[in-house]
């Protein structure tokens, strides 16, 4: 199974818990990630200070935060294939804190 390799290029914060990614294949994704902001990595980012505090790792060529939350390249490009199951997680995540 062969897993293509993305980098992003560059970021907008567009609205609360929405960026604008571009990546190096020349495509664009809008991505909302506030139903996914469950569990222990991607739990603080609900805090929407926090959650603009995301840097494109230079290195790296994803999007992190100051706790370590990032995403592959891959997922980001290809959003709609892992939303979600992403979403299940965030609710499985957030009901076992209950």
């Amino acid at each position: 199974m062969s897993h293509k390799i993305y980098r992003i290029k560059s970021f907008e914060i567009i609205g609360p818990y929405t960026l604008r990614i571009e990546f190096n294949d020349s495509t664009y994704k809008i991505i909302n990630f506030e139903s996914i902001l469950e569990g222990e990595l991607y739990g603080p980012l609900k805090e929407l200070a926090f959650f603009n505090k995301v840097k494109l790792d230079l290195e790296i060529k994803t999007l992190v935060w100051p706790n370590g939350a990032d995403f592959d390249p891959e997922t980001l490009r290809n959003w709609a294939k892992y939303e979600s199951i992403l979403q299940k997680r965030a609710k499985q995540w957030a009901e076992s804190t209950i």
